[in-house]
């Protein structure tokens, strides 16, 4: 229809990339607040130069279209600029989680073959051997380290550069790199049934459309002030808060971690109108000494997901922050994230709820054969969404049993009233949420196998009341063997994430099975719960 020339020409006035929404708030409000961090302020102006600045220093150091580079760090202003920096240049982040041991850490490493790792300068070690163990020593060629402040007195080990290096780059210009709406542009590695992480592939078109939906499901403001405590690895904390935020013109803040004091200190100093928080993290708030003595009167909207919030919680939260208009968000990872949202008008009529479809998806229950099922019948949850990941990466056979008769399959179960309300009853997928994060429980179940002494193992989710769900195992030992709870859970240790590990080992005579020899979690799960609240009590 047009030539070359014209038909890229039409592309570049239509883009609407990741990399983009950044520099049309600077082009709105160029001298509005964008960012603080510690003691560091960045207007909308200043953050988009710097992450151009940046992408050019990438550049330079042989970044480029489809390369992917993780991330290994704490929240940074840093990590919002190379996010941004990476998704200019068509490069493919892969954010980290860094409560990851090495050998976790090599696995995501060596799967996404990066060919950058931008850690924290205080995880340099386990960054270090992770890259070892991937053995991509010679494919890393770009290492950066976040955390160093120029003065501080600290070097990067050799082959290592500061970021600030990046962030001074002498060339501001705007990278003129082609990137198409469909472009993979991030890595999100989560857990599933497999003992094994999966890398969902996030692209601007996923991740845009869910913005909006975000915006409009969770009534975002251009004059918000919203505190970003929680991780930014997590798809969570970073596309359903900070980016939307950053794309609608917000002004962010962003914390280290969600230590409850800090939290609300930070509300009370920064005058916070909104606060988004896993169940655990509010009831960490609650409890905290700090709750009443500090003044959180502009807390306007808060949100919670990630795990289920019990409902008297959400009575206390609204008693004690009457205020505050509270909102529920369901999602997934594969969803980028969200898709459901309990407005704060039904918290109370519809306890429990997950909400109804947001403005850009479409959800409904099914059986085991994909049909529709009625109001008030239990099925998997599936959705149908630009928001959907482009797939899981290198693995079309994953990507083929998500996706079937043109919908995404959640692995949730929940019913749905005639009202449009679903109700999250049960994981079809054998995952924990514990603390906000996901646990695959064959990952646990595989290391606990390595120990001489264990003959069959279940690993699942019992109630905790701090981290909503708590790792737990039931193990059959060998016959002639003999293996202590104790050294069972600190086996695990050496070999897990400390939030991988079971809380709760008990060794039994013999798993509950049903007919044809299949495991009843279910079963486990409400037996533990009862062991563990004996124990508690």
């Amino acid at each position: 229809m047009f030539d070359d020339d014209l038909t890229g020409t039409i592309a570049r006035a239509r883009r609407h990339a990741l990399g983009d929404l950044l520099h049309r708030s600077a082009a709105r409000t160029p001298g509005k607040t964008a960012l603080r961090f510690r003691d560091r302020s960045h207007t909308y102006a200043e953050l988009d130069t710097v992450v151009d600045r940046t992408a050019n220093a990438l550049t330079a150091r042989g970044i480029g279209r489809g390369d992917r580079v993780a991330l290994l760090s704490h929240n940074d202003d840093g990590y919002v600029v190379l996010t941004f920096a990476l998704a200019r240049l068509g490069a493919i982040a892969v954010p980290v989680n860094f409560m990851l041991q090495a050998t976790e850490i090599a696995y995501v490493l060596g799967h996404a073959e990066a060919v950058g790792v931008v850690a924290e300068a205080a995880l340099l070690p386990v960054a270090r051997e992770a890259i070892e163990l991937a053995g991509r020593a010679d494919g890393v060629r770009v290492r950066g380290v976040l955390g160093g402040r120029p003065g501080d007195g600290a070097q990067p080990p050799e082959g290592w550069e500061a970021y600030e290096t990046w962030a001074a780059h002498p060339d501001a210009t705007p990278p003129q790199v082609p990137v198409a709406d469909d472009d993979v542009l991030q890595l999100m590695y989560t857990s599933g049934t497999e003992s094994r992480p999966k890398g969902v592939m996030m692209t601007s078109r996923s991740l845009v459309s869910q913005y909006v939906s975000c915006i409009v499901g969770g009534r975002y403001a251009a004059d918000d002030v919203a505190l970003h405590a929680l991780p930014l690895f997590h798809v969570a904390a970073q596309h359903c808060f900070l980016n939307p935020n950053l794309y609608l013109g917000g002004t962010n803040v962003v914390l280290e971690g969600p230590d409850p004091a800090a939290v609300l200190a930070a509300i009370e100093r920064e005058r916070i109108t909104s606060l988004f928080c896993p169940p655990t993290v509010w009831i960490g708030l609650l409890r905290s000494p700090d709750f009443d003595r500090r003044d959180l009167s502009t807390l306007a909207k808060g949100y919670y997901g990630a795990s289920i919030m019990p409902v008297a919680v959400v009575e206390e939260l609204r008693r004690r922050l009457p205020g505050m208009a509270l909102f529920n968000f369901y999602g997934q990872t594969e969803m980028s994230a969200l898709a459901l949202v309990l407005s704060p008008e039904d918290q109370l009529r519809k306890p429990g709820s997950a909400g109804t479809a947001v403005i850009n998806s479409e959800t409904r229950i099914v059986d085991d054969l994909g049909a529709p099922v009625g109001p008030g019948v239990e099925g998997e949850i599936v959705h149908r969404s630009p928001h959907a990941t482009a797939g899981y990466w290198n693995d079309p056979d994953k990507t083929a049993e998500a996706f079937r008769d043109g919908w995404f399959h959640s692995g949730d179960l929940g019913v749905m009233d005639a009202d449009g309300y679903t109700t999250i009853v049960d994981r079809k997928k054998d995952v924990i949420k514990t603390g906000g994060e996901n646990v695959a429980s064959r990952e646990v179940e595989e290391v606990l196998y390595q120990h001489p002494a264990v003959a069959e193992v279940a690993v699942f989710g019992i109630p905790h009341p701090r981290w909503i769900e708590a790792v737990a195992a039931a193990v059959v030992v060998r016959e002639g063997q003999r293996a202590d709870p104790d050294e069972l859970v600190a086996f695990c240790r050496e070999r897990l994430a400390g939030f991988k590990t079971p809380r709760h080992v008990t060794v039994v005579d013999a798993l509950p099975k049903n007919a044809s020899g299949k495991i009843l979690k279910r079963e486990l799960r409400t037996t533990f719960a009862d062991l563990a609240a004996e124990r508690a009590g």
